[in-house]
C-alpha cells in the first residue's frame, strides 16, 4: 500500500509546544508533534533541515525518510535535529494509521488496552509532607499504585533543592503511601556516585524499587558504579538520542531499566532500534513522558505493542499551576485514569485529536511543493 507523496507539511507551535500536519498528493492527513519546549526553535529547524528532505517523497516508509534526513543533514547531528524530526515520524505513524483504520499500537503489532501509570510528580519546590498529602489523594481518587517523587537538586553535584530535602522526603513519602505500592524517585544527575550510592541505601531501606538518573546521565561509568553497588532498579536514558550511546549504554549494562523519550529520540522508528537493544540485552523498556503531550499518548502506543516493556507508563500529575502550556491541547481527556490505569486509544492513528481552538491561536508555518 502507498499512503502518496507528501506534498506540503504545516506546522503550529507556541514556545513550549509544536504540532506537525502532514498531506500527501492522496489527501491522506497525518498529525504529528516535534519535542516540546522550545519549540519556536524546533520549528525553524524543522522547516529549514527536515521538510526539505521529506516533500515530494513517498511517505510509505518512515524509516526510510528518517534516515534520509539524516544523512542529508550529517553535518548536524544533535538534539535539535532528533526534536525535529519527530515530527516527522509521529505525522507518518498517525497518517500511516488513518489510512489502514487503524490504531498505531496495530500498526506496531499491538492491540488496545489499559496500562498501569505511576503518578509523576515533577516538583522539586514541595515540602514532603504536602507531596506526601497529595498523592495519598491520588492514590484514594484515582486508584495509582505507583508514584514517582524527585531527590537532589537537578544536576546539583550533591546538593539538594534544600538541606536534607532528600532525607526527610523519602521516608515520609514511603511511610504515607504504605505497602503495596510502587515507589519511584529521580534524581536528575543530582549525585555524585558515592553520594547516589548512600541515598540508593537509604532507598532501598525506605522500600523504593526505581532509582532514575542518579549521576551525570552523560557520564555512563558513573551510573553503572551505582548500578553495580544496588540491588534496587537503577534507570535513566530520558536525554539520549544517539543511537551509538545506547548501544553503549547497554552493552555496558549501564542501567537495569532503559528509559528513551520518543520524542527526544526522533519519533517511533527510532525509538524502536533502542528497544530492539534493550530486547537483545533482556532489559525491559519504561519510556520517559513527562507531560501531557503527544510524547505520552506516543508512548502508551509503543508500550501496548513491544515486547520489553517496564511495569507502567509515566504521567505527569502536574496541572496548569506547573503547566499551564499543556492546557487543552487536545480534545477530550486522552489521558483519564482509573483505577490506576489509562487506556491506549483504538481510534486510527493516534486516536487524538488536537484542540482546534489551541491551533487557531498558534503560530503558523507551511512547506511545500
Amino acid at each position: 500500500m502507498t499512503l502518496g507523496s507528501i506534498k506540503s507539511i504545516e506546522t503550529f507551535n507556541d514556545d513550549f509546544v509544536c504540532f506537525v500536519k502532514i498531506t500527501t498528493d492522496s489527501e491522506n492527513i497525518g498529525w504529528g508533534q516535534t519535542s516540546t519546549y522550545n519549540a519556536d526553535i524546533t520549528t525553524e529547524v524543522f522547516h529549514r533541515q527536515v521538510a526539505p528532505w521529506a516533500l515530494g517523497r513517498d511517505a510509505t516508509n518512515i524509516g526510510d525518510l528518517v534516515t534520509r534526513v539524516e544523512a542529508k543533514e550529517h553535518k548536524y547531528p544533535g538534539s535539535y535535529r532528533a526534536r525535529a524530526i519527530a515530527g516527522l515520524d509521529t505525522a507518518l505513524w498517525d497518517l500511516r494509521g488513518k489510512v489502514e483504520d487503524k490504531p498505531v499500537v496495530e500498526l506496531l503489532g499491538g492491540s488496545p488496552k489499559t496500562l498501569r501509570a505511576y503518578a509523576s510528580s515533577m516538583k522539586r519546590d514541595i515540602s514532603p509532607t504536602s507531596e506526601a498529602a497529595r498523592f495519598v489523594k491520588l492514590r484514594d481518587d484515582f486508584g495509582f499504585t505507583a508514584f514517582k517523587w524527585r531527590v537532589a537538586s537537578e544536576c546539583g553535584n550533591d546538593i539538594d533543592e534544600w538541606p536534607n530535602r532528600t532525607e526527610e522526603i523519602v521516608p515520609t513519602v514511603s511511610n504515607a503511601l504504605g505497602d503495596g505500592v510502587a515507589k519511584l524517585v529521580d534524581a536528575n544527575s543530582g549525585y555524585s556516585p558515592k553520594r547516589a550510592i548512600e541515598v540508593g541505601k537509604l532507598l532501598e531501606e525506605n522500600g523504593i524499587s526505581h532509582f532514575e538518573e542518579p549521576c551525570k546521565y552523560w557520564e555512563l561509568l558513573e551510573t553503572k558504579a551505582v548500578t553495580d553497588a544496588l540491588s534496587l532498579d537503577v534507570t535513566g536514558g530520558e536525554q539520549d538520542w544517539d543511537l551509538a550511546i545506547w548501544q553503549r549504554m547497554i552493552d555496558l549494562r549501564v542501567v537495569d531499566i532503559v528509559q528513551p523519550d520518543v520524542m527526544y529520540m526522533g519519533g517511533i522508528w527510532r525509538t524502536l532500534k533502542v528497544v530492539e537493544m534493550a530486547a537483545a540485552a533482556e532489559i525491559p523498556v519504561t519510556p520517559h513522558s513527562a507531560n501531557l503531550s503527544l510524547v505520552t499518548i506516543c508512548t502508551m502506543h509503543l508500550l501496548g505493542a513491544i515486547t520489553n516493556p517496564g511495569k507502567y507508563l509515566e504521567l505527569s500529575i502536574e496541572g496548569p499551576d506547573y503547566y499551564p502550556w499543556q492546557e487543552k491541547l487536545f480534545l477530550g481527556d486522552p489521558f483519564k485514569v482509573e483505577n490506576g490505569q489509562v487506556t491506549i486509544p483504538s481510534e486510527p492513528g493516534w486516536g487524538v485529536e488536537v484542540n482546534p481552538t489551541w491551533l487557531a491561536k498558534a503560530h503558523y508555518k507551511i512547506s511545500s511543493i
